[in-house]
């Protein structure tokens, strides 16, 4: 009963972390396409900006921005930020169940860096606190006054702190850590900027006092920022189910073409709803992007060392019993009917891998997982050696024989 308790609850939070994450991308994306949609027309008293009419569902709306704030508060006011709330508190939830309960399967790397687990969950936790430390410092530094610059220096520290967890956590650790370090700056833009601000107005017109324009372009910034960090992070929380993405040798270079290709997309579609000429160049960027992250994810995790290489060198010989005896000893304590590894209760997305059959069924899965990449054994906590990666390898380009099978 506890492993379909634990189950569920993993499942549930993961479909809430969806929910939220689909409300706070909706509002986002909406607001920047009205924001950009507002014309200024005749007749518009001094104080709007302009105004934009809609139709949805059967229904027009009349749409009015003011310059800064209206001179008279409505009694109702919508606020937007629990979507955003809610989006974080079901990500970290899922980070904690997923990453720091199971550190020693997917945060930790012992031959990347010794680690305990404790002391993984506090480095992951200070990244987070930092990471929105450095980013809020950026933004309030002399930079901010050129958003071209801004921009450009915010992306190189993201490349640098991508490379940076490499030499941290496992491949698939240190990737989540930066969705998560990227997730923690997006809310906290909400948190600690945009709503704050929108409270400050909010006070002022209720004080009877003129709102400072500043506070606006503040939050909008900092709005602007979320709206292009979006669809990489969409990327991220999807890039755990393809080991491609994360675990080759260029895993920290992929991350950052995918922020590049998720801009440019995002880019295309802002300056769209401006009317203004469409941006068809980010395509072509976000084509090339793609082709370039394929490209490098074709590269081994890392070259192998001088002695791996010269034991690999001779023809390997890939035997059914040999394969076999590989993945009994090094996967299927963990990917069989009944797991034998602490805190597995069922085999990881139902792949088994205690009969030949099954293994012959799975050699796709094992190409990508142990031979492409080096996402499997997580962070190689069954210590597979690259001569055995080697056979696995040989018995693919082999067509996968398992001898014959059963009748």
């Amino acid at each position: 009963m506890e492993t379909i308790i634990s189950e569920w609850i993993g499942l549930c939070v993961r479909w809430l972390h969806v929910i939220a994450g689909i409300a706070w991308v909706g509002t986002s994306f909406y607001f920047v396409h009205l924001d950009s949609s507002i014309r200024r027309t005749e007749n518009l008293p001094d104080e709007v900006g302009g105004e934009t009419w809609q139709v949805h569902s059967g229904g027009f709306y009349h749409m009015v921005k003011y310059l800064v704030a209206p001179a008279r508060l409505p009694e109702e006011l919508t606020w937007f930020r629990w979507e955003a709330y809610a989006t974080w508190l079901s990500g970290f939830a899922l980070l904690a169940l997923v990453y720091y309960l199971g550190a020693e399967l997917y945060l930790i790397d012992n031959h990347v860096l010794k680690l305990d687990p404790w002391q993984a969950i506090a480095i992951s936790m200070a990244g987070l606190l930092l990471g929105w430390i450095g980013y809020d410092l950026l933004c309030k530094s002399p930079l901010a006054a050129n958003d071209a610059m801004l921009t450009v220096v915010g992306f190189l520290l993201l490349a640098a702190l991508a490379y940076g967890w490499t030499f941290v956590f496992s491949a698939r650790g240190a990737y989540m850590q930066m969705g998560a370090m990227i997730g923690t700056i997006m809310v906290a833009n909400v948190w600690r900027v945009v709503i704050p601000n929108q409270k400050i107005v909010v006070a002022d017109l209720i004080a009877g006092r003129r709102p400072d324009p500043r506070l606006g372009e503040e939050a909008k910034l900092r709005s602007m920022h979320n709206n292009y960090l979006t669809l990489p992070i969409l990327f991220v929380m999807i890039s755990n189910h393809y080991p491609l993405a994360y675990a080759s040798r260029w895993g920290w270079l992929i991350f950052t073409l995918i922020l590049l290709v998720g801009a440019s997309i995002r880019h295309f579609f802002n300056v769209r709803h401006t009317g203004g000429a469409a941006p068809w160049w980010s395509w072509g960027v976000a084509a090339a992007g793609i082709a370039l992250v394929m490209w490098l994810s074709s590269y081994p995790p890392e070259p192998p060392a001088a002695g791996a290489q010269a034991a690999t060198a001779a023809p390997v010989k890939a035997s059914p019993e040999a394969v076999r005896e590989i993945v009994l000893t090094r996967c299927s304590m963990c990917h069989s009917a009944e797991p034998v590894w602490a805190g597995i209760h069922v085999a990881p997305k139902g792949v088994r891998l205690d009969t030949p059959e099954l293994i012959r069924l799975n050699a796709h899965r094992i190409s990508v997982n142990v031979v492409l990449t080096h996402a499997m054994p997580p962070g190689n906590i069954t210590g597979i050696e690259p001569g055995e990666r080697a056979t696995l390898a040989a018995w693919i380009a082999a067509g996968a024989p398992m001898g014959a099978r059963p009748q």
